[in-house]
């Protein structure tokens, strides 16, 4: 493995690696982002210190409990409605049955390859979201277990998995004499070694990404497990126990509001099935050979592997994917298309979550011009603003919409043109960017499949503030945000076919023109309000 991929969080980069150590029981390995077993480089890296070392290697999962119960603001007192009608902070979000099914099947997959390679996987349970770190270092640390060897952990740029991993674990990890070194294993170039800097957008990273993929765009080696530990020789390898998931299951207390997925089976397993149908040409849509010519039609949805699930849960690794597609000796310009999509616009994700650490889910988070053109712009009368309840049942004048809200409803995920064009209407139709920004994330993240993820918020974000992207021709609301419409998407694909697969996206959409003609809903102008502006 690339030494380059691992960061040492700790000041103590090493223990003495003696096995006769009695106070030496383990390597232990904290799975957060990366739930698999295969093409891990975290885990393989951990397994590289426990056969090192003479000692077993462990897996742990951190479930932390759901966040308190909250809803919509609530009234300020003010005159304007709308803004009492906020939907909660994305980390405020309860899980869902479609997120907790999918995260607990990927979990319940990855223990059982663990365990064929001999290696046993505890899940643990932090008192509080706040305390997760401090759960794994006491794993780490416990007189009845052991303390561990070293602690491997993978990576992610979100806040949340920061704070745990430098923010609260690397300190008392390091007061136990305890190294805490982090795997890049999501990304294929890490993403600290691919840039110093947060990139201002993909044409100043690819070129950074393609210099580097030769040096870590490699085959993974065997994951052997504890195969080092020989039974009756040494160290015994550990015994697996049997892990009580509907404990867990209870413990997440589940929003049944949004169902599973069926479509969605979670696991490895699965992700490379849809993932091999995709790449043979016989797909319904025909998969990579029709990539890169109808990727951005919505009605061809077919052409897409839909892998995003599987790839935010770290069910399956990109970096596989990449290498799978690569072997394949035709569809040059889908390979191409499929590569650029996966490798440089998601590791750019990454690239902006982890050096706007601290805003990226914010208007802060937005360069200088498009703060202050959303600023000059952001009492400008909107014609139409809706209610949450509205947008979240697509009760829009605009049929389009409203079906693009139906399937990330129903469906669990969104076409990614669509996607922009949606974000853009909230932007439009709510009463601040910061609403906006707020309303787009949090649909997002309660009913996309692979929401709650570095591409969720700069997928958003450059949708509503400009992120990656360039100022354009300044006009009412956007100011100078890229603008998108609704005769704009009838020139890029048949619109009418889509809308027609969500019964009641024309339907609602006609009704509510009809009340905004009877002044029901009407023209609203946000201008001279005062408005309460949200914390995001």
């Amino acid at each position: 493995m690339n030494k380059e991929r691992t960061k040492v969080l700790t000041s103590t980069a090493t223990r003495p690696l003696d096995p006769t150590d009695p106070e030496t029981e383990c390597v232990l390995y904290w799975m957060q982002r990366d739930v698999r077993a295969r093409d891990n480089w975290a885990l393989l890296f951990a397994r590289h210190l426990a056969k090192r070392g003479g000692v077993p290697l462990r897996v742990c999962y951190a479930l932390p409990p759901p966040p308190p119960p909250t809803g919509t603001d609530d009234d300020d007192g003010g005159d304007d409605d709308d803004d009492d009608d906020l939907p909660p902070k994305v980390t405020d979000i309860p899980m869902t049955e479609r997120h907790g099914s999918f995260l607990l099947g990927g979990l319940k997959f990855a223990e059982r390859e663990l365990a064929t390679a001999g290696v046993p996987m505890e899940v643990l349970l932090p008192l509080s979201r706040s305390a997760v770190g401090d759960a794994v270092v006491g794993r780490a640390t416990s007189e009845a277990k052991g303390k561990a060897l070293a602690v491997v952990c993978d990576f992610s740029p979100l806040r949340h998995h920061r704070d745990w991993t430098e923010g609260q674990a690397a300190p008392l990890l390091d007061a136990e004499g305890v190294p805490l070194i982090q795997v890049d294993a999501h990304n294929i170039v890490p993403v600290w070694h691919a840039s110093p800097k947060r990139e201002v957008g993909a044409r100043t990273l690819r070129p950074k990404i393609n210099k580097l993929l030769p040096d870590f765009l490699t085959h993974f080696p065997a994951f052997e497990g504890n195969a080092h530990l020989a039974e009756g020789e040494g160290t015994a390898p550990p015994k697996i126990r049997k892990t009580e998931w509907d404990e867990f299951r209870r413990r997440l207390a589940l929003d049944p509001a949004v169902p599973a997925c069926d479509w969605a089976k979670p696991g490895a397993d699965a992700a490379m099935d849809r993932f091999a149908e995709f790449c043979s040409g016989r797909s319904p849509g025909l998969g990579l050979k029709k990539f890169a010519e109808l990727r951005n039609d919505p009605n061809c949805q077919g052409v897409c592997s839909d892998l995003s699930p599987w790839i935010n849960h770290g069910q399956v690794s990109f970096q596989r994917l990449a290498l799978d597609v690569r072997a394949v000796d035709k569809y040059s310009e889908g390979k191409a298309s499929y590569i650029e999509e996966g490798v440089v616009r998601r590791e750019l994700s990454d690239n902006f979550c982890y050096y706007a650490r601290d805003s990226y889910d914010s208007l802060d988070a937005a360069a200088e011009w498009a703060r202050d053109s959303l600023d000059l712009h952001a009492s400008d009368e909107r014609e139409y603003v809706y209610t949450l309840e509205e947008f979240e049942k697509g009760r829009t004048h605009d049929d389009l919409w409203n079906a693009a809200q139906m399937q990330l409803v129903k469906e669990g995920g969104m076409h990614g043109f669509l996607r922009m064009y949606w974000a853009k209407k909230i932007l439009e139709w709510t009463p601040s960017p910061a609403v906006a920004l707020r309303t787009a994330q949090y649909f997002n993240d309660r009913f996309a499949l692979d929401g709650n993820d570095p591409n969720g918020f700069v997928g958003v974000g450059w949708s509503v503030m400009g992120i990656h992207d360039m100022g354009w021709k300044e006009r009412p609301v956007f100011g100078k945000i890229r603008f998108m419409n609704y005769a704009g998407c009838k020139r890029k694909f048949k619109v009418d076919g889509f809308v027609a697969r969500y019964r009641g996206a024309r339907e609602n959409a006609i009704a509510a023109s009809k009340k905004k003609a009877q002044g029901g809903s009407g023209k609203k102008t946000v201008s001279g309000k005062k408005r309460k502006v949200p914390s995001t």
